[in-house]
């Protein structure tokens, strides 16, 4: 008897249609799609730091909530929201973006001029007052936006020049940072990432467009800052931590908990030899006094390591997480926590 094959014939693949976004539409399918970013690996850690489970996913969730608010998708709100300080902000292109889909802007274009002439500074819409003011070649060195509203034709060009951000603390021309193996102890020079170093032409041209964006299209931003503000805010700028003369950086203030610049091993007692840290407490809290939320203490935590370097001295790493509960205490009063 012969068996019969019978041929299985799978639908027809559908080509042509259009992509669209998935928009959740209550809490529980914007849960979902939070969990499922989470579970995926896909959440930036700006946005959960040190949190796993159902804190990562709140803050998932929340992200895509702000994003909503301004018409941005789920996954285009989590490419353009960091938190600063406890508070969502948007990056750079970030805001770009959100005024562009506004479709509110008749234009936004941006870029750079170099020691600019003041027909051409005054040509790009820059007042005829300010274009007075800028006397030196890095006054007249900076980004530039210039938007247009749709609805009511309102224009407004901004500048921010090399000036400008030398004096907010944001210029970085260093070629390369000092940065300690916490291992060997020994200090290294090694090239500067800072975005301030690799990119100021484009820094500068974003942080005009913050300026520009946040007061001509005010109702469409709904409040929300750009990145660098927030980081203003809170404190914080866009450089390394590492201290800039390094082995010897300011001294913070002492720690209000028993004095252990010299601590002992239980081991090392009983010999009566002393180990002697140098000034590691003192450089650990001063790494802690410049951050300013939960995921910033532990990324200054993992970097001086503690646990490694005080690795078999209770006592030591009993003063090293005080100094840390302390400074998490303080972020979580700042923030209203």
């Amino acid at each position: 008897m012969n068996a019969t094959v019978q041929e299985t014939r799978l639908p027809a693949l559908m080509v042509g249609g259009s992509v669209n976004a998935i928009i959740p539409q209550s809490i529980e399918e914007m849960w979902r799609v939070s969990k499922m970013v989470v579970m995926g690996g896909l959440a930036p850690k700006a946005l959960v730091g040190k949190k796993t489970g159902e804190e990562a996913i709140s803050s998932v969730a929340i992200a895509i909530m702000a994003g909503a608010e301004l018409g941005l998708p789920p996954m285009v709100a989590l490419r353009s929201f960091t938190v600063i300080g406890g508070r969502p902000a948007l990056y750079g292109d970030g805001i770009i973006n959100v005024v562009r889909r506004s479709r509110k802007a008749a234009n936004i274009n941006t870029g750079y001029m170099e020691n600019a002439s003041k027909e051409a500074m005054l040509e790009l819409g820059v007042p005829q007052w300010k274009v007075d003011t800028l006397k030196s070649a890095e006054d007249r060195s900076f980004g530039w936006c210039k938007a247009k509203r749709s609805d009511t034709g309102e224009e407004k060009t901004e500048i921010f020049s090399i000036t400008d951000a030398k004096r907010a603390a944001l210029w970085d021309d260093r070629q390369t940072v000092k940065k300690q193996d916490w291992n060997t102890k020994a200090w290294t020079d090694v090239p500067n990432e800072a975005p301030w170093f690799r990119y100021p032409q484009r820094m500068l041209a974003w942080r005009a467009a913050g300026y520009n964006l946040r007061e001509l299209f005010a109702d469409v931003l709904g409040g929300i800052t750009d990145e660098f503000e927030a980081r203003e805010i809170a404190g914080e700028d866009m450089r390394d931590i590492t201290p800039r003369q390094p082995p010897t950086p300011p001294k913070p203030p002492v720690p209000p908990i028993e004095d252990a610049q010299v601590v002992e091993t239980e081991e090392e007692s009983q010999n009566g030899d002393v180990i002697d840290y140098g000034d590691f407490f003192e450089r650990l809290d001063s790494g802690m006094a410049e951050a300013n939320d939960e995921a910033s203490i532990e990324e200054v935590w993992n970097e001086f390591d503690p646990e490694a370097i005080l690795q078999g001295d209770d006592d030591g790493i009993e003063l090293a997480m005080s100094i840390k509960t302390r400074r998490l205490a303080a972020v979580t009063a700042l923030n209203g926590g």
